[in-house]
């Protein structure tokens, strides 16, 4: 992939000085259509050998463009807050929203390539990184980044001469440390790296641009030409009102028989009985999550459920064996701008908790395979990859010692109607109910058919769904607390030898 650029490329001063005035024009002018439209965000990804312009041309693009409208960030090692959570969550907190260029130097391509050219990762393991990475673009570009990667190339030779001609002026000679001539030694074994890399990453949506490093005036006009052209090309396409559906139809079974109704909502459980058995559960949470080995991990755990079926309730007997300082609730509701400019898991990825730390989401991100799929809020398409793109993401936690405990809270519609006409009669709880839940239960077998879809498509054996039985509140509040401690066991015991994994 790296003949062209390994070839002596040259732009004349002129030619580049005659160019360069346009070029910047059309980019500015760019930049103020897509701030005025807001209807993608940019995301350049920089990468490529040492001393080969990167960060000159990241320089120039501030220079060329309004800086107030790019946000550069370089990802170094991990700090030790960027290392409590998954790798991903560095970058998905650093998004551009809709509008604004995000500029990613070392982004998620960087370490996967360092620690195989290091010897600190197996083949399977970079196989595996590139895996993750080509899902996570993928969904990136369905969601409607324009993800531009540039990989800033050239030749061993030209490297060394790089190198050396920046060392010997008084004003670049900080720039070359024994870092960049490490680096250099490793020459070979890093392109031999980088090669299959960019060939397995470079997708349709999200191809590698090769940029030859070695004359500045060729590499920068290479690179302002592409972004211009790229940005341009989205900027005047018109948007499409809707896609045609392309996805096959999901069935139902023939015979009728699902996840819920083959259950038996009206479990028994005595007061007496449930008082004796919260104790033990809340005293046996508490004790799990002062364990020593807890401060490796960390748990989500995920509340969904038919309106008024005991959330609220079952969240606050989960809360109760908890010192406050060690959980945060996170209540979701419908978007807000800001959450609407990005990426549909960005705002739960920005929750995520820290080791030793619980995080419990009132509703989560199984919105968009629930209410905006029944309330048409998002396309068929987008609904429908959203399956594949919560199971990634749900693995990503899990693989990072995050416990995903999932709960859907079942009641009866006539148990629901029970408890809508008492909360309309009941002064302090007349808050719990709103004409949208009256909405809601018009769609009942509607949002039964989409919840059944929802468990059979992302109940993993790394993340299952539970199936709370919840007609008897009391009999569902014991079941979450039974199985949230079997599953932080579970977890702690898996991992009581397991080291921390490095940055």
């Amino acid at each position: 992939m790296f003949e062209s650029a390994d070839l002596a490329h040259h732009v004349p001063k002129s030619v580049f000085k005659r160019e360069e005035t346009a070029l910047r024009e059309a980019l500015l002018d760019a930049q103020f259509d897509l701030a005025a439209q807001r209807r993608f965000a940019v995301l350049i990804l920089i990468a490529g050998v040492e001393g080969a312009g990167k960060g000159e041309t990241v320089n120039l693009l501030n220079e060329w463009m309004d800086p107030r409208h790019i946000g550069v960030r370089a990802f170094f090692q991990p700090s030790d807050e960027e290392r409590e959570r998954p790798d991903a969550w560095r970058f998905w907190r650093a998004l551009p929203p809709k509008g604004r260029i995000g500029v990613f130097f070392g982004a998620w391509h960087t370490m996967p390539i360092v620690r195989r050219a290091m010897g600190e990762s197996t083949e399977a393991e970079f196989a595996q990184a590139i895996g993750d990475i080509r899902r996570l673009e993928t969904m990136l570009c369905d969601e409607g980044v324009l993800l531009l990667k540039y990989w800033f190339h050239m030749s061993k030779p030209q490297q060394k001469k790089r190198l050396k001609a920046l060392e010997k002026s008084p004003a670049t000679r900080w720039r070359v440390t024994e870092h960049e001539w490490a680096f250099h030694a490793m020459y070979d074994r890093f392109v031999s790296i980088s090669e299959p890399f960019l060939r397995e990453t470079s997708t349709g949506e999200a191809p590698w641009i090769v940029i030859p490093g070695a004359d500045p005036r060729f590499r920068a006009l290479t690179f302002g030409r592409h972004l211009l052209a790229a940005l341009r090309e989205r900027l005047d396409e018109k948007p499409v009102k809707k896609l045609p559906d392309k996805t096959p139809p999901l069935l139902a079974p023939a015979d009728k028989v699902t996840v819920l109704s083959a259950l038996d909502l009206d479990q028994p459980l005595t007061r007496a009985d449930y008082r004796t058995r919260l104790e033990a559960l809340q005293g046996r949470l508490n004790a799990l999550v002062r364990d020593p080995r807890f401060k490796d991990m960390a748990v989500v755990a995920v509340f969904e459920g038919n309106d008024s079926a005991g959330k609220g309730g079952a969240i606050r007997r989960v809360t109760g064996a908890l010192d406050a300082r060690s959980y945060q609730t996170v209540s979701i509701a419908a978007p807000t701008e800001e959450e609407r400019a990005q990426p549909y898991l960005w705002r739960f990825w920005r929750h995520l908790p820290g080791r030793g730390q619980v995080a419990i989401f009132d509703r989560s991100w199984y919105g968009r395979v629930l209410v905006e799929r029944v309330e048409g809020f998002c396309s068929e398409a987008d609904w429908m990859r959203a399956y594949g793109e919560i199971n990634d993401f749900e693995e990503a936690l899990v693989r990072h010692r995050i416990v995903v405990a999932k709960f859907w809270l079942a009641i009866s519609k006539a148990e629901q109607l029970k408890r809508f006409k008492q909360r309309e009669k009941v002064a302090f709880k007349r808050f719990k109910i709103t004409p949208e839940d009256w909405r809601n239960r018009d769609k009942w077998d509607r949002y039964e058919t989409a919840i059944c879809d929802m468990v059979d498509r992302t109940s993993t054996a790394i993340a299952p769904w539970t199936l709370v039985e919840a007609n008897n509140k009391l009999y569902a509040r014991i079941k979450v607390l039974d199985t949230l401690c079997d599953a932080i066991a579970r977890a702690l015991e898996q991992g009581g030898g397991r080291k921390r994994k490095k940055g």
